[in-house]
């Protein structure tokens, strides 16, 4: 069973890293699934706002969870779905609406949670009891 959750604004919380770490401990698959752009990404960037080890952050939290690199996906602003679609995700964690829209709209299994919502822990508790 594997979940996925967004960086910025989500696992950057010290809340939503306690649940993930929760779930990690019960044997759960988890994911960061982010809009941002990788190192890789940002250092072939011709952009101005970009900056050396921008992610720093994202894989510091990533090595302190046990989460592995391959379990990091960098999207760089493209929809999430089109990465988490077809890989039996149980949901995806955000902040973001339009993420979670698009993955509403979509024909996928993952159910798209808002971390915003007061109940956003048990709606992802609902969810991994339905898969079991």
């Amino acid at each position: 069973m594997k979940v996925s959750f967004d960086f910025d604004g989500t696992l950057s919380r010290d809340d939503v890293e306690e649940y993930a770490k929760d779930l990690i401990n019960r044997g759960i698959e988890v994911w960061i699934v982010t809009s941002r752009m990788s190192d890789e990404d940002i250092a072939n960037s011709f952009q101005p706002w970009t900056r050396p080890n921008a992610n720093l952050d994202l894989l510091e939290t990533a090595e302190r969870l046990g989460i592995p690199l391959e379990n990091v996906k960098f999207t760089a602003h493209v929809d999430k779905i089109e990465f988490l679609k077809g890989k039996d995700f149980v949901f995806h964690l955000d902040d973001d609406v339009h993420e979670l829209i698009e993955i509403m709209s979509s024909s996928d299994s993952c159910q798209p949670l808002n971390v915003d919502y007061f109940s956003w822990r048990e709606n992802c508790e609902e969810a991994l009891k339905n898969i079991k």
